[in-house]
Order: structure tokens, then C-alpha cells, then sequence
């Protein structure tokens, strides 16, 4: 909520006061374009499809408007607001903006997901929440052992729409959908929307109004982006060439697969650079671990596949490093909007094989833009390589597809 809506201000939204109280004890006095252009349509009823950039306030946008409405209304056991998240950072992200902003505000939150253990999860919705955050898998969970009533359910929220629709989710989601009371108000945010999400979005939503900031697919104004071309032998060596910069302080490296994120990490980490790493196969513990670490800059590099990073909320990263191009110009748009939040600016570093031009090429369709290629002066690119790469690509038989839209099998444990 850093930057402003010239012209309105937080009172303008007309908020319950005790909600204006503790966004001012945070210090927020304007809110950010999606939140000044959602909130008043959420709080007269509308079904709303939200598309903005990574880093602009989507959360936000959408927890105010549900906390005043459920200050309007009368508190209970059963449970009136649900946000359905793809991953289990964003369910917990939604609960911490939760928890700072409902300072003077008695309302309860629980954010539930795969990969820990069910008890402390049973026990809070023993006690009764007003809003739940959950992924699709462990949500489902609850629901058919009779542990979740859905009785006063007003508000649901399909937090990540675009991601949460291709990555499989579907049939979760839609089996949520069927056991949930008819009338509602629904709720989309998503830094994508592509137009195939978007027609699945008219199922689900009644009369939805749009609210959309900047181009649609696009990556934040203040990001630079830069191509290196590398041959694949070549990126870690490259890679610790970069990090060696000063100002390279908080950087992001993105792998494609828990494999390789895991493998690239333990070469780092022999080479003298502290690092942390985010993926599926990382309990929740190690999770929360690897992100404090890299939050609080005891480690200058997190490495991190697509989906554990996707929602991550870390402010000052100074680079985004994508070691291995990502499966699609939305994914590069999703890495790259990890930095340069809130309208600040940051840097997006691509590591290219000249097999992976093509993939460029894609992104920069999509971007409406080429994208500058940058070779270090001193850095010696005809050196010989391994007799095994360490990093093996599917080259240039790779192209960008859609994920299987199959049922995954629990998917939000990643």
C-alpha cells in the first residue's frame, strides 16, 4: 500500500473507522491504485474480477473490503469468507495481511493448507473462524470429514485466478464451488488473465465488473530487464560472476524444477555463497525458514522454482536471476514482479543458452519489446565445459504449454 492514488485518500473509501485506525498505525495514508478502484466495488456487492501487477496491493484489495463488510454483520462459528489460494504462501500471506490490519478489529482467521500436521488446524475450526485461506487439497480435506460449515458463507475470493485455473486446480475448485451456498459475493485478483481464464471466470461470477491496472501480461513499470547470453556449461559460472557485484544484495534465482533448484543451491553454497531454497519438497518448517532467512539478508540468494515462490511478499529484493527460462512468458512476467514491488525499481537477469532463444523471442511477443542482450567485458565465454552438463535443458525442443489441466495429486503440498 506504499503508493498513492493521487487524490484519495484511505478515508475516502469509507471504511469502518476501526479498520482506518490500524492502517494508519501502519503508516498507510493512500491506498494503490487496485486497492482505491476495487475496494468501493466490493463493498457495494459486485462480483469483481481484480488484475493488476505483482506487488501492487492485490491482497489487500481485497482483505479491507472483507473485514468491513464482516464487521456489518454478526459474528459466529461457521465460516463467512473463504479465499482459495494456489499455494500455501499466498493462504498464509492473506492471513498476515489480515492480522495487521484488523489491529482494533475482532474478527478470526485461519489459514489452512498441506504439508503440516491436521490437529492445530482442527482445533481452529473447532473455535470458529469468520475468514478461512485455504488450498484446494486441505481444504477439501476438512470439508468431507464435516469439520467446515459453509452455511453463512458471504464472500469467496480466488486469490492467483490465473495460476489457480492452469495449474490443475479445476476440478478442486469446482467441487468447492458445488458445496458452497449460491448466494455470495465472488471475488478474482490475478496479475494475468489470460482470455481462456477469463471466459472461465463468467461461469463462476455473476455480472463480475473488471478492474484492471497497467496492460494486461505485463511486468511492472519499474523492472530493467537484461538477456545473458551463456552457453549452458557456462550459467553457474556466470551466475557467480553477477553475485559478486555490490549492489546484488537480495537476489532471487529462479530454477525450473525442485531438482535443479537443489543441485544449483549446493554448488552456491560450496562456492562461499550463503543461500537459501524454496520449493515443493521443502516441509513447511524449511519453508518459513528459507524465507526468514532471506528476508532478514542472512542469506543473499534465495533459489526458488515457479510455484513455492509464486506469492511470496519480500520487500527490497534487488534482482530476480532466472537461471533456467521459465515455462512461459506469464511465468517470467510472475518471477520477474518479485521485484521492483509497489512501483519501486529492480532488475530482471535472464541466463540464455542459444537454444533458448526462441523462448526469448516468446516474452518479448509478449512484452512488446526486445530485450537487451548484455555480455561482461572480462568474463571468458569460450572456456571449456564439463563432459556432463549439470544442468540438463530440454533445449530447443522446449516450447511454452499450458500445465495438464488434470486433477493434481495434492498439488497445494508443494
Amino acid at each position: 500500500m506504499e503508493k498513492k492514488e493521487d487524490g484519495v485518500r484511505f478515508e475516502e473509501l469509507h471504511l469502518h473507522p476501526n479498520l482506518l485506525k490500524g492502517i494508519h498505525d501502519l503508516g498507510f495514508l493512500h491506498p494503490t491504485p487496485i486497492q482505491a478502484q476495487a475496494i468501493p466495488l466490493i463493498l457495494a456487492g459486485k462480483d469483481l474480477i481484480g488484475c493488476a501487477q505483482t506487488g501492487t496491493g492485490k491482497t489487500a484489495a481485497f482483505v479491507l473490503p472483507i473485514l468491513h463488510k464482516l464487521l456489518q454483520g454478526r459474528s459466529g462459528k461457521h465460516v463467512r469468507s473463504l479465499i482459495i489460494a494456489p499455494t500455501r504462501e499466498l493462504a498464509l500471506q492473506s492471513m498476515d495481511h489480515l492480522k495487521a490490519l484488523s489491529r482494533y478489529v475482532h474478527l478470526k482467521g485461519a489459514a489452512i493448507f498441506g504439508g503440516v500436521p491436521m490437529q492445530p488446524q482442527i482445533s481452529a475450526l473447532a473455535h470458529g473462524v469468520d475468514i478461512l485461506s485455504a488450498t484446494p487439497g486441505r481444504l477439501l480435506d476438512h470439508i468431507y470429514s464435516g469439520r467446515i460449515d459453509f452455511v453463512d458463507l458471504e464472500v469467496l475470493v480466488l486469490d492467483e485466478a490465473d495460476r489457480m485455473l492452469d495449474m490443475g486446480f479445476l476440478p478442486d475448485v469446482r467441487k468447492i464451488l458445488h458445496l458452497l451456498p449460491p448466494k455470495r459475493q465472488n471475488l478474482m485478483f490475478s496479475a494475468t488473465m489470460p482470455p481462456e481464464i477469463l471466459k472461465l471466470t463468467h461461469e463462476i461470477l455473476d455480472h463480475p465488473v473488471t478492474v484492471q491496472i497497467g496492460q494486461r501480461s505485463s511486468p511492472a513499470v519499474g523492472i530493467r530487464h537484461a538477456i545473458y547470453p551463456v552457453p549452458r556449461h557456462l550459467k553457474v559460472e556466470l551466475l557467480l560472476e553477477l553475485l559478486r557485484a555490490e549492489e546484488m544484495t537480495s537476489v532471487l534465482v529462479f530454477a525450473r524444477t525442485k531438482r535443479s533448484a537443489d543441485r544449483l543451491a549446493n554448488e552456491l553454497n560450496r562456492r562461499g555463497v550463503k543461500v537459501s531454497v524454496l520449493h515443493g519438497d521443502r516441509s513447511q518448517g524449511q519453508r518459513l525458514q528459507a524465507l526468514e532467512q532471506f528476508r532478514r539478508g542472512y542469506a543473499q540468494v534465495m533459489v526458488a522454482t515457479d510455484i513455492a515462490a509464486r506469492g511470496i511478499d519480500i520487500e527490497d529484493i534487488s534482482h530476480v536471476i532466472n537461471f533456467e527460462i521459465p515455462n512461459s512468458p506469464d511465468d517470467y512476467i510472475h518471477r520477474i514482479g518479485r521485484t521492483a514491488r509497489a512501483e519501486a525499481t529492480g532488475d530482471a537477469f535472464t541466463l540464455v543458452d542459444k537454444e533458448e532463444e526462441s523462448m526469448v523471442r516468446e516474452i518479448e511477443q509478449v512484452l512488446h519489446r526486445s530485450l537487451p542482450r548484455v555480455m561482461l567485458p572480462h568474463f571468458n565465454y569460450k572456456r571449456p565445459g564439463a563432459a556432463r552438463p549439470s544442468y540438463p535443458s530440454r533445449g530447443g525442443q522446449h516450447r511454452f504449454q499450458r500445465r495438464p489441466s488434470g486433477p493434481p495429486h495434492r498439488r497445494d503440498r508443494r
